[in-house]
């Protein structure tokens, strides 16, 4: 391997066209990536197949559904919360009924749903005015609260069970927003400006919903992700130019990640996978940290040698020659430890792994052939200028001085190092896995406290369903159906979490009369049918049972949808012709985001694994493989020791930046077992082979540690929640890395590295 790299670097100095030609041929396939996949694609793609004529009958075609538009309460694009002491007095229903003229007299306003315009409840489809004019009495107004809350669409639906919060549900017509404002802002204070004509009122408002709450995840994640990645590299190369003292040298390293980026993201457009976050906004970060580690360690063996005096060209050849096979470890055991994500059940994770290969071997090439190449022309005459000025080697003797003290505790310390690890391990396991809607909202927006405060009032903003199906044995009006929903209903309504089950049931039970549920079937028929379609269509052998879900995430929920989907297959044996599904937002996360962060996790056990045994076999030790484990896994146990002390749950953005620090940790620790062993060879003792591994590496290892925590930490201040997490864990992760490698790391490999031998004493 190592006669490999001595080619590849003579290759890379001494072949420049050669290495000009690669590299234009990359950077054409990545912008025809970015451009047009398909100008490649289609060169290899066969024709296509002819189609088939004919299609698969539905047989529920054949059973036409009357043209009913049902009435729905989860389909509103913006939520209006309006707070009031006493909505049931005559300025209040001035004031509502002024709100609601004014909202609908805007361009963007299609509609507008509230309590006053819910459908009635019998079938001749008579208006009934839940609120009353406000010429009413006080006895009319007290008597119409009591008729609201018993109503089935608005008790604890748009009117919340205390009486003191009311929804407006808001249509748009997106034809006429063009802007943000008009989605969010501009309804609460139409709202407001006509409420003020009634001050004895006294109503608040705050607008939350699927639009505005979107509207503020895009917006903070635009605004922040753009404003602290300039930070961020801002930080870094500030960093860089003081810790280098050289504008050069800093320009080399950076050309070399950066290059990889942008390599990867247009390589990786031939692969289509569209709208995953884990490689628009993960795969960047860690492609640019693991280019930007190994160029840094190259850099700086290409300096050193440029300081003793060798050419540019010589410089740059040896410095390949010692660093380069470490550089190609560390792609290579985040290569293979990045592809375990691909055997993971979430698509999503393992798209993500496919473009983590992909975009470590490129980065690779890039760190590899374009440092030296740069650093073997006129820009490598002054790159090591500066250097007997730098921070780090005027201070690495100091430094040395720790290594020293950890050498002669080597047993002590050893002994820390395993059982620290094994603690900090199993305070981690601790950790549930967990993801909540709110996860990606500004903490201090309005969609996020009014979302927050639909939890408390209405059980919460989001709709989830149970779907019930049944065979054509059970006819349309069959007493059972009605005994199945209200099995389904009570079901829910065991749960504390599941907020406000609403089903045919409800709507059977506001209807005059009272009798056993298989016998109220019958009056099914007496429901208008915009509310009966809303939860029964018979042609389809379809019903459903809607709830409301608190944001209060997957960890909260999982135990309740996991009993809810036991209770429903003992439901299932008591009615063997129905089937049950249970459908929502809420459902799917459980169901695909708890699967993606539990995948992760395993995943990175994995990756753990195959690096241990991948460093084994390149070392040809298994010692070195086992020691190599402590130092890797230590930073990420800490930290996940920190996240549960701290009262969080495992969410998605937090084993992504696991995935990110252990390409990071793994980078350093292989460099220094890298030139420990090339040391190890030349030196008179273990101990002196330890020590001059650290001053070797030493340089690298603290210069890459210190600038990149510096580019985690400007991202804390960050307002988004997510971004403050993923750099107070890349920042604890990193650092604890550094510790790992400067401290446990020698001392295990003075007590259980493998011997140096000593040769025989004969002057006896």
């Amino acid at each position: 391997m190592s006669k490999t790299f001595d080619q590849l670097a003579t290759w890379t100095v001494d072949r420049r066209w050669a290495v000009l030609l690669v590299l234009a041929v990359i950077t054409s396939l990545a912008l025809i990536g970015y451009k047009d996949p398909s100008l490649i694609l289609n060169l290899f793609e066969s024709a296509p197949e002819a189609l088939q004529e004919g299609t698969i009958a539905d047989p529920t075609k054949s059973r036409p559904v009357p043209e009913v538009n049902p009435f729905v309460l989860s389909r509103s694009d913006a939520v209006i919360l309006i707070d009031s002491e006493d909505f049931f007095n005559a300025a209040a229903a001035k004031a509502l009924r002024k709100i609601v003229v004014d909202l609908e007299a805007l361009d963007q306003v299609e509609s507008v749903t509230w309590m006053d315009r819910v459908p009635p409840l019998n079938m001749f489809g008579l208006p009934e005015p839940l609120l009353p004019r406000s010429e009413a009495s006080p006895q009319r107004y007290a008597a119409a609260k009591q008729k609201a809350m018993a109503h089935p669409l608005v008790g604890g639906q748009l009117l919340s069970d205390d009486g003191k919060t009311m929804l407006m549900l808001v249509s748009l017509d997106f034809n006429h927003v063009f802007s943000d404002a008009e989605a969010t802002t501009l309804l609460r204070k139409t709202s407001e400006t006509a409420a003020a004509e009634f001050p004895d009122a006294s109503l608040k408002f705050q607008v939350t919903g699927r639009v505005p709450a979107a509207l503020a995840a895009i917006g903070a994640h635009e605004a922040n992700q753009l404003k602290y990645q300039l930070i961020g590299y801002g930080m870094i190369l500030l960093m860089t130019l003081i810790l280098f003292r050289g504008v050069r040298a800093v320009m080399i390293v950076a050309i070399a990640p950066i290059l990889g980026v942008f390599w990867t993201l247009g390589i990786i457009n031939y692969m289509d996978f569209q709208d995953n976050p884990l490689i628009d906004v993960i795969l960047p970060v860690l492609i640019s940290l693991v280019g930007l580690t190994d160029g840094v360690h190259l850099m700086v063996q290409i300096r050193k040698l440029r300081a003793s005096g060798l050419s540019e060209k010589a410089a740059a050849r040896t410095g390949l020659r010692q660093v380069g096979m470490a550089c190609f470890l560390t792609s290579l055991t985040t290569a293979i430890g990045f592809g375990s994500l691909m055997l993971a059940d979430s698509e999503w994770v393992q798209q993500f792994g496919k473009c983590c290969v992909v975009g470590v071997c490129l980065t690779f090439v890039s760190v590899v052939t374009v440092i030296p190449f740069l650093c073997s022309t006129w820009l490598g005459r002054t790159i090591h200028v500066g250097i007997e000025n730098s921070l780090i080697d005027r201070n690495l003797n100091r430094i040395g001085v720790l290594i020293e003290a950890v050498l002669k505790r080597r047993s002590l310390v050893s002994m820390l190092a395993v059982i620290s690890t094994a603690v900090l391990f199993c305070c981690s396991m601790t950790l549930t896995p967990d993801q909540r809607q709110s996860d990606g909202l500004p903490e201090n927006a309005e969609a996020t406290i009014a979302l927050h405060h639909m939890d408390q009032a209405f059980g919460g903003l989001e709709f989830s369903r149970v779907e019930v199906r049944w065979d054509d044995s059970i006819t349309k009006d069959a007493p059972e159906i009605l005994t199945v929903v209200s099995a389904v209903d009570d079901l829910l309504r065991s749960e504390e979490l599941i907020g406000h089950p609403l089903s045919i049931r409800n709507l059977i039970d506001a209807q005059p009369g009272s009798g056993p549920v298989e016998e109220r079937m019958s009056l099914m028929e007496l429901l208008p049918p915009p509310l009966k379609r809303s939860f029964f269509t018979p042609e389809r052998n379809y019903a459903n049972v809607q709830f409301r879900v608190q944001d209060l995430g997957i960890a909260a929920y999982g135990p309740v949808f996991g009993r809810i989907e036991t209770g429903l297959a003992d439901i299932t044996v008591s009615h063997p012709a129905f089937q049950f599904e249970l459908r929502g937002d809420a459902v799917w996360r459980w169901q695909n985001l708890y699967q993606i962060v539990v995948d992760l996790a395993r995943s990175l056990g994995t990756a753990s694994a195959i690096i241990f045994l991948v460093l084994s076999v390149v070392y040809r030790s298994l010692r070195l493989g086992l020691i190599s484990i402590i130092p890797n896994f230590f930073p990420l146990v800490l930290t996940g020791a920190y996240l549960a002390f701290a009262g969080y749950n495992l969410e998605i953005v937090m084993v992504c930046n696991f995935t990110v620090c252990l390409g990071i940790a793994v980078d350093d620790t292989i460099h220094f077992l890298t030139r420990y062993l090339e040391e190890e060879n030349t030196s008179a003792s273990q101990d002196e082979a330890i020590s001059k591994a650290f001053t070797g590496v030493g340089t690298a290892l603290i210069m890459t540690t210190t600038v990149l925590v510096a580019g985690f930490s400007t991202v804390i201040f960050s307002e988004s929640r997510d971004h403050k997490i993923f750099a107070t864990m890349g920042a604890l992760t990193i650092g604890a890395a550094l510790f790992a490698d400067l401290v446990f790391l020698p001392a295990l490999l003075a007590c259980f590295g493998p011997k140096k031998q000593q040769p025989a004493d004969h002057t006896a």
